[in-house]
């Protein structure tokens, strides 16, 4: 008896102190592939990417076997079509948490369970055994003595909140109250939290130009562009807050609170097709940096600046098999043949509104096919009107090449998008520009980008030399200390 409450205290702190040191950011992993990378290659990239949390739509043997040993925290979905089994059967939910979770700890660190996804607006029929299942999902891991250490939640769309916004105004849709009463019963019983999967491309693109890009990709808004809340007077700076906090206030308005909030998935597409002109490298590449940075500063949302917004990035890899339009395809950071799409970095936090580090690794160059005249007309734009420094690319200089015009244009089009790109610059030039993860440098020429131009950032979080953010940093882990100190003294006693 003694060693179980020691077991379940223990597990509680490592709970209270992760949160008290800040948020993180997770990812998806998604498995509609026709060359899926194997298990142990996934794993690899996870671990080289520095990624700790991670979220499997279902329980995947291979994937938690390859994850067992890592410290990798991973949420376990129960796939939609296993719904209605588990919502009818208690037994059905205690042999699912035998085969898929028992089986894999505690090696393997599993810490949520996500019963569904979208089940409320994608499968409605199904959403009057979406809490049964939950709650026959937490009474096996009751019966298993593993309360203690696995939360179990659903992951909900935006779409069951009707009008998000003013964020002050909203509610959940009324013909889903009963159910989402429920639900939220379930969370505050059990201490754990409402999933919610943010993906502003969508509203931004049904939206049909009511809502200026930057708005949706965390970029400064122009000043007679301020989005606020008339009730509130809270100032929205990006369409993710206002997701997340249309959602506080749903759940205010069915009474409840202290609930917190993980984003189950947030990402941009990189590709779409002709007529989904914002799926582009550019703009993903701008989201998921931006959207990293501010969750991983601790900033909160205008309603609730203090409660950390976990976040899951949607997704590790592009899925080919995925159905609908072009752009469903092509969520993912990587390839499935492991190289990247765009380079972003999971761990640390750059002070300041303009995020470069998430460029490191990321280059803009002159396309093979594009002809000189094109090139040119582009060269001489990034170094004129465009602000590039070519001062590098001038006769006598490390990047001057005389007889290679592609080389030259490209210099100065990777300048001028490292330099702007966080606040609006694209990769296009007249459509003479490609992204790509191939570094350039050559010699003395450095690219900016080239993990040589950023070795003082690649020293660690760059939050560690930041007095405040130090600061702050100790205050949460004396926070956390004291919870410490206290529980073992409770348990002492």
């Amino acid at each position: 008896m003694l060693l179980g409450i020691w077991k379940r205290g223990i597990v509680l702190l490592a709970f209270l102190l992760s949160h008290a040191l800040g948020s993180f950011v997770g990812i998806n992993i998604g498995t509609d592939i026709s060359n899926l990378p194997s298990a142990s290659t996934i794993v690899s990239i996870l671990q080289a990417q520095k990624i700790k949390h991670v979220r499997l739509f279902e329980a995947d043997h291979q994937l938690l076997t390859a994850l067992a040993n890592t410290g990798i925290e991973v949420m376990v979905g129960v796939p939609n079509d296993q719904l209605l089994q588990i919502g009818e059967s208690r037994s059905a939910a205690a042999d699912w948490i035998n085969k898929n979770i028992a089986a894999y700890l505690p090696g393997t660190n599993i810490t949520y369970i996500a019963v569904g996804n979208e089940v409320l607006t994608s499968i409605p029929n199904a959403a009057v055994v979406l809490v049964p299942a939950m709650q026959f999902i937490h009474s096996a891991l009751l019966a298993a003595n593993l309360d203690f250490q696995i939360h179990v939640s659903s992951p909900h769309s935006v779409n069951v909140i009707p009008q998000s916004f003013p964020p002050s105004t909203a509610t959940f849709n009324s013909t889903l109250n009963s159910i989402m009463y429920q639900y939220l019963q379930f969370l505050k019983n059990t201490g754990s939290s409402f999933m919610l999967n943010a993906q502003p491309y969508y509203s931004y693109t049904k939206a049909n130009g009511i809502y200026p890009i930057e708005y949706a990709l965390f970029r400064s808004l122009n000043p007679d562009n301020q989005i606020l809340d008339p009730n509130t007077l809270f100032s929205y700076t990006n369409m993710f807050d206002t997701m997340v906090d249309a959602v506080y206030f749903a759940i205010q308005a069915l009474n409840f609170s202290g609930i917190p909030i993980i984003v189950t998935q947030s990402g941009w597409p990189s590709s779409g097709g002709d007529n989904e002109t914002d799926a582009n490298v550019d703009n993903a590449l701008a989201y998921n940096t931006n959207l990293i940075h501010h969750v991983l500063n601790n900033s909160g949302t205008p309603s609730q600046p203090k409660m950390p917004i976990n976040t899951y990035i949607y997704e590790l890899f592009n899925e080919d098999l995925r159905a609908g339009p072009l752009s469903e395809k092509n969520w993912g950071v990587f390839f499935p043949n492991g190289t990247a799409v765009y380079s972003l970095n999971f761990e640390s936090v750059v002070d300041g509104g303009t995020i470069s580090s998430g460029l490191s690794g990321v280059f803009c160059v002159a396309k093979l096919s594009a002809n000189s005249q094109n090139l040119k007309q582009g060269l001489d734009w990034a170094c004129g009107p465009g602000g590039a420094n070519c001062s590098s690319i001038q006769p006598g200089q490390p990047c001057y090449e005389s007889d290679d015009l592609s080389a030259v244009a490209s210099y100065a089009y990777n300048d001028y998008y490292h330099r702007t790109q966080a606040s609006g610059g694209t990769c296009n030039f007249d459509n003479t520009a490609v992204i790509t993860t191939n570094d350039p440098s050559h010699g003395l020429c450095i690219f900016a980008g080239s993990s040589t131009t950023n070795s003082s950032a690649s020293k660690g979080p760059a939050s560690d030399s930041s007095p405040s953010v130090g600061v702050e940093r100790l205050q949460a882990f004396s926070s956390g200390y004291l919870v410490l100190v206290l529980l073992l003294l409770f348990f002492c006693w």
